[in-house]
C-alpha cells in the first residue's frame, strides 16, 4: 500500500520510517510513503506558507497555492489515490473505517498546521475528512500517524501472526479480552485457571465472554449497534450474573 502524505514537518515521519511493525512493513516493501512539503512549492524568498486569516482572529491560516501545487504533485504521482484531509471536522475514524481504508491501493493524507488550512482547499481537493478524535492537536501529522498505523497493521504479512489483528479490540465490534503472561502468580495475583487448563474451546467461550462484558461495562454504545448471536447473549447474561453474585 501506498501512503502519500502533505506535510510541513516531514521529519516526524522518520518514526513511522524507523520504527516497529509500520519500519518493518515499510523495509519489507509492504508500504511505500512519500512526503510532500507544500514549502517546496512556494514562490517567495521567505518560502511562506501561512497568512492572516480573513475576518480576524487569533493564529495563522495555510496559504491555497502551496497546499494545492504539493496535493497536485501527489495525485500526478498516485492518482488512484483519495485526497483525505486530517480534520477534527471530519468523520471520526473507527475500525470499520480502517479496514475499508486498507483494502485500497494509497491514500494521500493531507495534514494541517495552525489554525487550519484555507477552506477552499476542501472545497477543490479533498476527497473526504477524517477525524481521530473530539480533541484539537497542534497539527495533523500525528493524526496522520495514528491513521497509518491502525491501517498498516491490518495489510496482510505485516504482522507475524495474522491472529494478531484479527483479534484486536473493535475488530468484532467489541473491546478485547484480557491478556496474561508468565510468571502464574505475581502480588497474589493468579491467572485465570480456565487460560492454564489447555481446553481450547473452554478458552474462546472465556474469552468472548470477557470481550462481551468489557463492552457491556465500558462500551455499551457499541454493543448497541451489534447484534448478538444466540451464543453472545448467553455468555453476556451469564458475565452479569457471575458480577452481580460477586457484588460488582
Amino acid at each position: 500500500m501506498r501512503f502519500d502524505v502533505i506535510t510541513l514537518m516531514p521529519a516526524l515521519f522518520e518514526i513511522v520510517r524507523g520504527q516497529g511493525v509500520t519500519g518493518r512493513a515499510i523495509d519489507r516493501g509492504r508500504v511505500h510513503l512519500e512526503l510532500w512539503n507544500p514549502r517546496d512549492y512556494t514562490r517567495d524568498v521567505h518560502r511562506t506558507v501561512d497568512d492572516r486569516p480573513y475576518g480576524g482572529g487569533p493564529g495563522m491560516v495555510m496559504k491555497y497555492a502551496p497546499l494545492r501545487a504539493a496535493i497536485e504533485a501527489a495525485r500526478a504521482s498516485a492518482p488512484a489515490s483519495p485526497v483525505i484531509y486530517l480534520s477534527p471536522q471530519g468523520r471520526r475514524l473507527d475500525q470499520g473505517g480502517v479496514r475499508a481504508f486498507s483494502e485500497r491501493d494509497g491514500l494521500i493524507l493531507l495534514t494541517g498546521r495552525y489554525e487550519g488550512i484555507d477552506e477552499r482547499i476542501v472545497d477543490c481537493c479533498v476527497d473526504e475528512e477524517i477525524s481521530i478524535g473530539d480533541y484539537v492537536l497542534s497539527g495533523g501529522e500525528l493524526a496522520a500517524m495514528v491513521m497509518m498505523d491502525a491501517i498498516i497493521r491490518l495489510l496482510p504479512g505485516v504482522l507475524g501472526d495474522a491472529d494478531s489483528a484479527r483479534q484486536d479490540s473493535f475488530m468484532e465490534g467489541l473491546l478485547d479480552c484480557p491478556h496474561f503472561t508468565r510468571p502464574e502468580t505475581v502480588d497474589g495475583r493468579s491467572v485465570p485457571e480456565v487460560l492454564r487448563g489447555g481446553d481450547h474451546r473452554a478458552i474462546r467461550r472465556w474469552r468472548l465472554m470477557q470481550a462481551l462484558g468489557r463492552t457491556w461495562q465500558r462500551r455499551p454504545d457499541l454493543l448497541e449497534r451489534r447484534v448478538l448471536s444466540q451464543e453472545e447473549q448467553d455468555l453476556l447474561e451469564e458475565f452479569k450474573r457471575s458480577r452481580a453474585e460477586a457484588g460488582e
